[in-house]
This record gives C-alpha cells, structure tokens and sequence, in this order.
C-alpha cells in the first residue's frame, strides 16, 4: 500500500514535560500538528463511523476548549476568532449551549482547513501571550486539563485515522514505516499478589482527571494476575475452537453483538483473496503470521469477557490492574516511539524482571469493573463538570495506554473507559485469577 505522505524515521519527542508550561504547551500543541501533517485536508474532512470524528474536528475542537474554558474568562480583552465555532466545535458540553449532532461532522466542509489551522495559530499566540503576561492559578490549572484533552485527541486522531483507511477501499497506510519483526512472546507465568486494604486513586499532588479521585482505601482479596497481554497467538486459538459460535461463552448482550454485527474475530482481521489472515495497521495491511506475539487487539469488553471465560480465567478489576500497576515503571510502547502497533518490536522499553510487563503502553486492558464514580467523588462545577462524570453509566474501565498514547498522559491511576461493544480503540485483555480457584501453571 502506497503511504499518503512522507515522514521521518526520528521519533519526535513532542510531549516531553520539562521545561515551562508554555514550553509543553507548545510541545503538545506541536505533536497535534505532527500527526496530522501527513494527512491531506480530503483525508481529514473523513468520520467513517458515528463514534470517530474527523481529523480537522479533533484540530479545531481542542483549539476550542483552550479558548472556551481558558481564554474567554482569563485573557483580558480577548475576542473570539470566529462566533460561529463557540457552538459549531462544542463536542457535548450542554450547560455551554446547543452543538451539533457528532454524527454529522463529517458534513463540516467549511471552514477549510487552512482557517482551522489559523485558527489554532490564533488560540497558540493568545495562549503564549497569557502566560508570559502572567495567568493565575485557575488559568494555569485548565490550561493543564487543557493540554491532557489535546491528548485525548491526539490517539483519537490515530484510532480514528486508521478506522478511516480501513473503510477506504484503497486501503491506505497512514505511515510508511515498515512494522520491524516482532521479539517471541515470553511464556505466561502467574504472579501472587496478597490480598488486603490498598489506597487505589490519585492523591491529587499531580495532574490527574477528576474520575481518579479521591484516594480511598479498597479491600482486595489474593489474586493472581498474568504476566503478560493475550497474545494474537493465543486468540487465534479461540477463534479455531469456535470461539464466535459458542453462546455459553457470551454475555447475553455480548451475543447479541456477535450476532447483529457477524464479529468473526478481532477489528481488522481479515483474510486475503489466498485464504490467509491479515490485519490492517497504521503501516498498512500486514500478515498475522508477523504479529502471533504480539498482544492482541481491537476487541470488545464482550470479546475479553468471552475469552477469559474460554481460558477457564478471567478478567482483573481496576483495583487490581493498579495494585500491580503502582509498582511498575511507567515505561511502554507509546505513541512517541511512532511504531503504531501493539508489541514488542526490538527495544521498546517495556518492563522485564519478575513483575508483569506492558503494563502500561501497547494496548489498553479492559478490566471487569464498571465505570462509576469513586467515593467521595464531587463533580467541577459549570460545563467542566461534564468532562467525566456525565459517563459513568454502561462503560467499562480500561487501564494502562497504548501506542496511540502519548507517554506523558499515563498514569497507573488514569481510568479510562469505554461501552463494552467498543472495537475500534487499541483495546486488549490481561487474564487474572482468583487465588482460591488458581492453579500454579507456566503457559508458553
């Protein structure tokens, strides 16, 4: 497949957090633009389906939320760049306004892109001007929220992106860098972890997302948890033993999905007119036979379940994932590195030794827990109160980044969280036990 633009071999370090807030705040700002510069405008204008957006929606709407919830109440004598983008890129805030239906942004033809580009160029010079003039502390602390939602978008961008080009029947890659040959997957092995009273959440002293706090003490029982992702070895296997055809492996709703959207196997799996599996990347159509180590991904809350059902195992809560998480090095295959594909392609900095690995980076690992609120938890007031707390209802939480994700946006608090029919995300599965029912066994 022919790429759509060139690009260069180095990994850019857009997202580094030394230096002032400014500094990052051009740095961030700087990886957007990065990653939308291969793009042409017609591929950006592209929402393939109703949960994706448009590439040119994401550049916009995150200028718009520095000049919303940043410029319009603390810059002095600021004035809109354009009325019509106060309501035309507001994503869902209702207390802000009516917005238009998400289904439809790929409608938006105008503005073009070049006046989204100045626009974002009118937001960076007005940012820079607050900061070196001097911003108070609720200035700075959403310009901080404001630089964690761009990145938000930045591995919407990606996912979004890819989901374009697999509609598209030429079937572009988005980079041309070739996936280098994946390491042999290490044998699964079962780590202990007692069980007691741990403090899971963000204490706050950083940046975290409401939805991470407050800290608060939760009772684990002992549980084992895998050392390693599911690996697309291990669920081909699945899918050779019937898998998608088995309801009593199924949640009734999971089926049900089976069923209506005929899943067969992971998002952009597929077979070529020879018979054999591939899968569509970021890097373009590539043979599963080259990705058998590496984790799997694309699936669905309903698939993971399914799965770990399958494998007599199943699926850790998020207070387990961050119990074991929280003694990790936050290290992993992350979207800086520009290798858009989960796994461990040569030295990709991802925790060895005795603990779990990839924990963090590669794929994001459904958990079994339910997206709600912590205890305690008190929503912002005003429209930034919708950021999280308006989605605690039918999601489910995932821990750890992917290679969409940029480095400096993880922590082993962050939750995030999507419907458990999602796909299109680089979403995996972590296998745990419980203690009273484990068997000590090494899997390879």
């Amino acid at each position: 497949m022919m790429p759509v633009a060139s690009e260069t071999d180095a990994t850019l370090k857009f997202t580094k957090k030394d230096g002032t807030l400014l500094d990052r705040f051009r740095s961030v700002r700087g990886w957007t633009d990065h990653l939308a510069a291969r793009l042409s405008a017609e591929d950006q204008m592209v929402q393939s389906f109703g949960d994706a957006s448009p590439v040119k929606w994401h550049l916009a709407h995150t200028a718009w939320f520095f000049e919303t919830f940043v410029l319009r109440e603390f810059a002095a004598g600021y004035r809109a760049y354009n009325n019509d983008y106060l309501w035309l890129f507001n994503s869902y805030y209702k207390s802000l306004g009516q917005h238009p239906e998400k289904q439809l942004r790929a409608a938006f033809s105008r503005p073009a892109l070049v006046d989204v580009q100045a626009f974002r160029r009118h937001v960076d010079d007005a940012i820079a001007k607050l900061l070196q003039d001097g911003a108070d502390e609720e200035a700075l602390r959403r310009i901080d929220l404001g630089l964690h939602h761009e990145q938000q978008h930045q591995e919407l961008i990606l996912t979004d992106i890819r989901h374009a080009f697999w509609t598209n029947p030429l079937r572009p890659s988005y980079s041309n860098r070739a996936l280098p040959a994946a390491t042999e997957a290490v044998g699964l092995r079962w780590l202990d972890y007692d069980g007691g009273l741990y403090d899971i959440g963000h204490s706050g002293a950083e940046f975290a997302f409401d939805n991470e706090q407050p800290r608060h003490p939760v009772y684990v029982a002992p549980f084992r948890l895998a050392s390693r992702a599911v690996t697309c070895r291990e669920y081909l296997e699945f899918i050779e033993d019937d898998g998608y055809t088995k309801p009593e492996l199924w949640l009734s709703a999971g089926w049900d999905a089976v069923e209506q959207q005929r899943w067969e196997g992971p998002l952009y799996w597929h077979r070529d007119e020879q018979g054999d599996r591939r899968v569509f990347t970021l890097h373009g159509d590539v043979a599963l036979s080259e990705l058998m180590d590496t984790p799997v991904a694309n699936v669905s809350f309903f698939e993971a379940q399914a799965y770990a059902h399958w494998a007599g195992e199943r699926l850790p809560t998020e207070a387990e994932w961050e119990v074991a998480a929280s003694r990790r090095e936050l290290r992993g295959n992350f979207a800086e590195r520009e290798i858009f594909q989960p796994g461990d392609f040569g030295d990709a900095g991802v925790s060895r030794g005795d603990g779990p690995a990839g924990m963090f980076g590669d794929t994001w690992e459904w958990t079994q827990s339910d997206y709600g609120a912590y205890p305690g938890f008190v929503a912002a007031n005003g429209a930034l109160g919708e950021y999280n707390g308006k989605f605690m209802c039918a999601q489910y939480v995932l821990r750890g980044g992917s290679v969409a994700t940029p480095a400096t946006h993880v922590r082993p608090t962050y939750r995030n969280f999507f419907g458990p029919g999602t796909r299109w995300q680089f979403s995996g599965i972590r296998l745990a036990q419980d203690v009273r029912n484990a068997v000590t066994q090494d899997k390879t």
